[in-house]
């Protein structure tokens, strides 16, 4: 029987204690990030008016997600995740007293304003993906979807409160200020995020290395085909949807009664279809498939861009940012929780920091593609050029890559005991041996199971090599080969086994035909024992 608290509601999520310190954490978090892009944008549009200069602010911002997401992504799984957040804002008050500083002193330039912005981003960067692997510690799975539409609704709230206040401080007080008051709210989310008493998990084989850790989250997202169609079709949508954000301090000036009031309006605007957006998505899903709703949002967006691309007047482009900020949180907020439903809970940080570093690298590469475009041709013809191929990729990405809308079941489970020795190996590489005995009739289905999914589950779990052997002499006998980086890897690989794993197990097994279980053996490999010490 379902508990009560786990059944699905939209505000379920909020009777969780630790879920309101953290949403509320993350509001101003974004906040402060909305508030320093728009007051960068604004202040790079006032010392040049070079669409390309402007428009590398966009990417100024997002492209340390590209650089630093992984590492970030592996530290968050590594490391208490409450130390990790508290100092994720710590450094974002550090980088907005400098912007304030460098604003208030005279000092900047283009090339200093966005040498500060990149050095935000890396904050950001960090914050990113350790929020949102939080989500699952604090709520109940079946109320994660919930959790995720009210993150959403944080993140677009945002896009209103920070330009609006943004807007607001530039007009009076000037884009110092703005930096100034970035500083305040980041210390406030760092007292926020100090008070959440977070219960970590025991880990009983200890800190995973930095280098092993990078590779097994990118190991684990190469051998998902479902991830990596989710990553094609965020790498698309956001390359192409950026034009819009990157050169709308240039569009908004370009408008008949624009301005920084007009600037301030649209962001408003594109905020407000956002959150208004999260109201209808759960009829949406119930109503199309997941790959329908990504291929329409593109469609509303595109529309959307064009018709940016085309007017002239504050009042009708209010309504246009409005359907395109529904349309970017429709296509982003669908595909996120794809992300999250194929990541467990070991590999659910760095998975979404790959999927982070896919949409904020596209954005980067985009800011900086499109406003060349824009320097080449003209605003207008830029951003219509990067609707119709928003459209037009995620279409064929559709055909080629086409969605699996089912999840697997993540649930970790045991399914034998972990092995003990009385003295394992401290270095050296594992490899692990499980002979099968198959009816010589059946070695081809079997040959087909190993070499697809055996394989992928094996790698996907942190294995760095894995073999099948068949042997000549008798053609019944296979040997599955797995090497593992060592026994402690090895024994946190078999931690990783969830049900799915388990019943894919069940289903290699079903093929042995002898009456003792397939046997297992374990080997130290001595040529990766560095300098040939000793194992104790």
């Amino acid at each position: 029987m379902t508990r009560s608290d786990d059944k699905p509601h939209a505000l379920g999520p909020f009777r969780s204690v630790a879920f309101r310190l953290l949403w509320t954490t993350g509001l101003v978090a974004n906040v402060c990030t909305w508030m320093s892009d728009v007051s960068a944008a604004w202040m790079m549009s006032s010392l040049t008016t070079a669409p390309l200069w402007v428009s590398l602010v966009q990417t100024a911002s997002t492209f340390p997600v590209l650089l630093l997401g992984l590492p970030s992504g592996a530290l968050a799984d590594s490391l208490d995740r409450k130390t990790y957040l508290l100092f994720t804002q710590i450094w974002g008050a550090g980088t907005a007293s400098l912007l304030s500083a460098a604003a208030y002193l005279g000092w900047m330039t283009p090339p200093v304003l966005l040498a500060l912005v990149f050095a935000n981003g890396i904050g950001l960067a960090m914050r990113m993906p350790v929020l949102a692997a939080a989500l699952p510690e604090v709520v109940p799975r079946a109320q994660l979807p919930a959790a995720m539409a009210l993150s959403a609704v944080s993140v677009n709230a945002s896009r209103i409160l920070g330009p609006v206040l943004a807007g607001l401080l530039i007009s009076s007080a000037g884009s110092a200020t703005v930096f100034l008051l970035n500083a305040i709210l980041s210390i406030i989310a760092a007292w926020l995020a100090s008070r959440w008493r977070r219960q970590a998990a025991k880990n009983h084989h200890g800190r995973e290395r930095m280098l092993n850790a990078m590779r097994s989250g990118l190991q684990y997202v190469a051998q998902s085909s479902q991830l990596k169609g989710i990553l094609w079709r965020l790498g698309i949508f956001f390359h192409c949807a950026t034009a819009l954000m990157c050169m709308l301090p240039l569009v908004a000036r370009q408008l008949k009664d624009g301005g920084a009031g007009a600037y301030t309006l649209l962001i408003a605007s594109m905020g407000a279809g956002a959150i208004a957006s999260a109201q209808w998505l759960p009829r949406l899903r119930e109503r199309y498939s997941r790959d329908s709703l990504v291929l329409r949002g593109a469609a509303v967006q595109a529309a959307a861009m064009m018709a940016m691309a085309v007017t002239e007047r504050v009042w009708l482009a209010m309504p246009a940012m409005f359907i395109a900020g529904a349309a970017w949180i429709t296509v982003g907020n669908t595909l996120t929780l794809a992300s999250h439903q194929c990541l467990p809970d070991w590999v659910r940080a760095r998975g979404l920091s790959i999927s982070q570093m896919t949409v904020m690298g596209a954005s980067a590469m985009g800011a900086a593609v499109w406003g060349q475009v824009a320097a080449w041709t003209s605003i207008p013809l830029s951003l219509a050029s990067a609707a119709a191929l928003a459209f037009i990729a995620i279409a064929l990405a559709s055909r080629i890559w086409p969605d699996v809308d089912t999840a697997e079941d993540l649930t970790p489970k045991r399914v034998s005991p972990m092995p003990e020795l009385e003295k394992p190996p401290i270095i050296g590489h594992v490899m692990v041996t499980i002979e099968y005995r198959i009816d010589v009739s059946r070695t081809s289905e079997f040959r087909a199971l190993m070499l697809s999914e055996g394989r992928s589950s094996r790698l996907r779990h942190g294995a760095i090599s894995w073999e099948l052997l068949h042997d000549l002499h008798e053609p019944g006998r296979f040997v599955e080969m797995i090497v593992d980086p060592s026994w402690n890897d090895h024994l946190r690989r078999l931690d990783r086994i969830t049900n799915s794993d388990a019943a894919l197990r069940d289903r290699r097994r079903s093929f042995h035909i002898a009456e003792e279980e397939p046997r297992i053996r374990h080997s130290l490999m001595e040529s990766t024992v560095k300098g040939n010490r000793s194992r104790m």
